[in-house]
């Protein structure tokens, strides 16, 4: 059960003096939140959602709406230090800048933290008493043992713990978002509302706004931990921040009009299930069925849409169709893919640092060739590493990746064009092309696979590519179309023939039996991520009797 029941909520208030202050305060003007620990995803469908639910450590999200309401607000609840916690943070943040020389150097924020958490537990003395910073009669600086000491309430520690990691080596005013597990971007604009996209609500404003005055300063902050320092000199960056969230910081005011605007594309710690994928419509249990068999038999696929479009979360829901016993290899600019196999070998380019030291994704997949993977996963094509993907697939390694293009044409104009100058005689190697965009469709933003084209191959004649269309989307019905039923060049010429079917029409028995499979684990909820990996994996080790549900 998702929604906490009352007497969680009033132990989880009872532990948050500072949710339990904010909610007294809401109940006044929106009534009373419901409360959850993981948010049902059906929430979309509510006009006027009023929730509270938990990100990580003492931050909680409040996302309401009400009748007189133009759009959903999100309000971001955090710890804020009193006037005497405030003097106690002062006070420990002037001993921590003394003593840190005394602690092993660092050069990650992973190791910076872990040196202010020892820092912080060595410093204060926590005690239950401690309410204010001095008494005449009470000495709340252990004096007679080390004068840098500061005795605080556990409450106390927390907030200026989280008040000092906060500012000194997290997000600042954006770290409530960066520990939120259901945000997907974060936008900032100098003088507006940050504004969100999140995973149940869409596009979303906040109670966080960031000032033109100190927009430049915070954009500095955040670029020189992607490591990709902006200037007026250099006004657009691009890069990674320390947990993995993707960052874009535009800081010349002779470009961004109203300042230095910046857009984070968070990391996604879990990554989304297939059948969740399913559940939402993004694609069918069919589309499932014919990608799990494709991937079991080492076929290549491109994943492709525009931006935004979801094309990487359907990749990495689509991973654990490769067989538990396999090596993967993947090369990536920006770490998003999540493979959850053991012989997982993880690269990622180096643009920083001397010419000589700078690796790209073109290295990287040169390097893939000669490390023997089973599968090749390149997280995004964009140039001429493409034509490397190219010759994997040639050389009998099945490759599969995201690529910016809204159909099948634009996928071949782009691969046969410059930068990549793939030859058109060899785009057979390619087996299929799933086109998946993001569609507003009564008044809402929708996910869906559009088409999967299957790849037949090179027609000398016509000096063209012959493609056939697999699955097709209708948009009246929102519902997916298996065309090639009976009649799939990939399943029945590529697959069955060499798994030995005598029959090649039998393969869509074993199609139907994965489709079954899918939608049997979505009728009976299995949605999170490592427990469909499970699922499926024990289908490969033990077949339909090893799993835990009828089929």
């Amino acid at each position: 059960m998702t929604q906490m029941q009352p007497d969680e909520v009033q132990q989880l208030l009872q532990k948050s003096p500072h949710l339990k202050k904010y909610v007294e305060q809401a109940r006044q003007h929106v009534g009373n939140p419901v409360f959850y620990s993981v948010l049902p995803y059906n929430l979309r469908n509510e006009p006027y959602p009023n929730v509270i639910y938990p990100a990580r450590g003492a931050v909680f999200v409040h996302a309401y709406r009400t009748a007189d309401m133009n759009e959903i607000i999100y309000r971001a609840i955090e710890p804020k230090l009193t006037k005497i916690e405030k003097q106690k943070h002062d006070k420990l943040l002037k001993t921590i800048v003394k003593k840190a020389p005394e602690k092993k150097s660092v050069s990650t924020d992973d190791e910076l933290r872990a040196v202010l958490k020892e820092l912080i537990d060595e410093l204060i003395i926590v005690d239950e008493r401690a309410k204010g910073l001095e008494e005449k009669k009470k000495t709340l600086f252990n004096r007679s043992v080390q004068t840098e000491k500061i005795r605080a309430t556990s409450l106390q520690k927390r907030d200026i713990e989280y008040a000092i990691i906060k500012n000194l080596i997290g997000g600042g005013p954006l770290e409530p978002f960066m520990r939120d597990p259901y945000l997907e971007d974060i936008h900032l604009i100098p003088g507006e509302h940050v504004h969100l996209i999140h995973k149940i609500f869409g596009m979303i404003k906040t109670n966080v706004e960031i000032n033109a005055d100190d927009a430049p300063l915070f954009a500095r902050k955040i670029s020189e931990k992607m490591e990709s320092p902006v200037s007026e000199g250099q006004p657009i960056a691009d890069g990674v921040l320390p947990d993995g969230s993707r960052g874009n910081v535009i800081y010349s005011k002779d470009i961004s009009i109203k300042g230095p605007s910046m857009t984070i594309r968070k990391f996604t710690e879990t990554p989304i299930s297939i059948t969740q994928l399913i559940k939402w419509g993004t694609l069918s249990a069919g589309i499932g069925a014919y990608l799990w068999l494709c991937i079991q038999y080492g076929r290549s696929f491109f994943m492709c849409g525009e931006t935004a479009s979801g094309k990487t979360t359907t990749l990495n829901a689509s991973l654990p169709f490769i067989p538990p016993n396999k090596k993967v290899y993947t090369a990536e600019e920006t770490p998003e893919l999540h493979v959850p196999h053991v012989v997982w070998q993880q690269l990622l380019t180096k643009t920083t640092g001397p010419e000589e030291g700078r690796v790209d994704l073109f290295d990287l997949l040169k390097a893939a060739l000669r490390s023997r993977p089973d599968y090749i996963v390149p997280g995004e094509v964009r140039g001429a590493e493409g034509n490397i993907v190219f010759q994997a697939m040639q050389t009998g390694h099945p490759c599969m990746t995201t690529f910016h293009a809204s159909d099948i044409t634009k996928v071949i104009q782009r691969f046969t064009g410059d930068p990549i100058n793939v030859p058109k005689t060899f785009m057979d190697n390619l087996d299929f092309v799933m086109i998946q965009l993001s569609i507003e469709q009564k008044g809402k933003k929708i996910r869906r696979c559009i088409s999967l084209e299957e790849i037949e191959g090179y027609n000398r004649e016509t000096d063209s590519i012959m493609a056939r269309r697999a699955f097709d989307w209708n948009p009246v019905e929102d519902r997916h179309i298996f065309r090639a039923n009976r009649n799939s060049f990939i399943l029945e010429e590529k697959i069955a023939k060499n798994a030995g079917y005598a029959d090649t029409t039998e393969i869509y028995d074993e199609y139907d039996r994965r489709k079954h499979i899918l939608e049997r684990m979505v009728e009976e909820d299995i949605m999170d991520y490592y427990e469909v990996v499970q699922f499926i994996w024990t289908f490969y080790r033990e077949g339909e009797k090893g799993l835990p549900i009828s089929i």
